[in-house]
């Protein structure tokens, strides 16, 4: 079954202090083909003149008067939006100039879908290692993910408006860039609708990771929310960076520091440890792999101990965030009435 009328796609672009990544991002939309029905800036509170830019673009602005929030701004971008379909896509990227013919051509094949992701590409724009690192690792999970999605992606991401409307948007006690789309998702999900990871709408991811802002990042609004996201819902999905895969390297970690310490006491722990290794090796070949075919054994190697910090900083925020949990459960942690995680 075909939809055959117009579908018209609404942008919504939400944008603090975006400078010339917000620029290249606006650029691109202009020249997709067909174009957006419509394009809302949601200018959260800006201090550098994001709105103005937008402006030059011809594009619809609406402003807060502080920083809220991405979530905020979407919602407040959703309100003012008349199109069929919502089509989020962050300050921060480049998207193809087939990207509203993806979002269109996929809704049009399958009309009882309620929402769908895209994904980075595998050409990050800065060059230093961790912002290629990261970005490359972005796009390696969404594209070796399940097409029949487990959650929203807030970055590229589009959902029909009466969808959107209807579960009441975005959670905007999330006050900084965290998870809000993830438990979107999650609610989408539990409500029946049905979200497609399309592949091959792509876009280029603009920002440039350091050491602070990726651990900030990935610890604190991603891992801890995730964490009681998981214990909210009770939901632990076999996908994106939930995979057992995953959960299995994050155990082998914790076992690899263990290994280490005991064995300064006794050396026999160090074959213990040596096993260890092999088994993470083994069960992120995958990953590594993908990594030496995209810039090569150097890279690659560079990657693993990256990687496996990875695991560890996630295990350790998910211990910290169900003990967090548990503690609230009890009563002797007050719920903290915004997400400032």
């Amino acid at each position: 079954m075909f939809c055959n009328h117009e579908i018209e796609v609404s942008v919504i672009i939400p944008v603090y202090n975006g400078g010339e990544n917000f620029r290249r991002c606006l650029s691109a939309l202009a020249n997709t083909t067909p174009s957006p029905f419509e394009i809302i800036v949601a200018a959260d509170g800006d201090t550098d003149g994001s709105w103005l830019i937008a402006r030059e673009f011809g594009t619809q602005v609406v402003r807060t008067n502080t920083r809220s929030g991405p979530a905020v701004a979407r919602n407040l971008g959703a309100c003012f939006a008349q199109g069929e379909i919502l089509f989020f896509v962050d300050a921060d990227v480049v998207v193809r100039p087939d990207a509203i013919s993806q979002v269109v051509s996929t809704f049009k094949r399958e009309p009882d879908l309620a929402a769908l992701i895209g994904s980075y590409d595998d050409a990050p724009d800065a060059t230093n290692f961790l912002s290629q690192y990261r970005n490359l690792l972005h796009h390696y999970v969404h594209q070796s993910g399940c097409e029949e999605a487990s959650t929203f992606w807030g970055a590229c991401g589009a959902i029909r408006r009466e969808v959107f409307l209807e579960v009441e948007g975005f959670d905007d006690s999330y006050r900084q860039a965290s998870i809000e789309d993830i438990e979107l998702g999650y609610r989408l999900k539990q409500a029946g609708y049905k979200i497609r990871l399309n592949k091959a709408l792509q876009v280029k991811h603009l920002k440039r990771w350091e050491i602070g802002s990726l651990l900030k990042a990935d610890f604190y609004y991603r891992a801890l929310p995730w964490t009681e996201l998981i214990w909210r819902d009770r939901l632990l999905i076999n996908d994106l960076n939930l995979q057992v895969s995953n959960r299995l390297s994050i155990i082998l970690i914790f076992g690899l520091l263990i290994a280490v310490v005991t064995a300064f006491w006794w050396s026999g722990f160090l074959a213990v440890a040596l096993g260890i290794c092999m088994a993470l090796l083994f069960l992120n070949l995958p990953v590594y792999r993908f990594f030496w075919r995209k810039r090569g054994i150097r890279f690659a190697l560079q990657v693993i101990p990256w990687h496996w910090f990875y695991y560890f900083y996630s295990g350790l925020a998910f211990i910290i965030g169900t003990a967090r949990h548990q503690l609230r459960q009890w009563g002797w942690l007050k719920t903290s009435s915004s997400k400032f995680v």
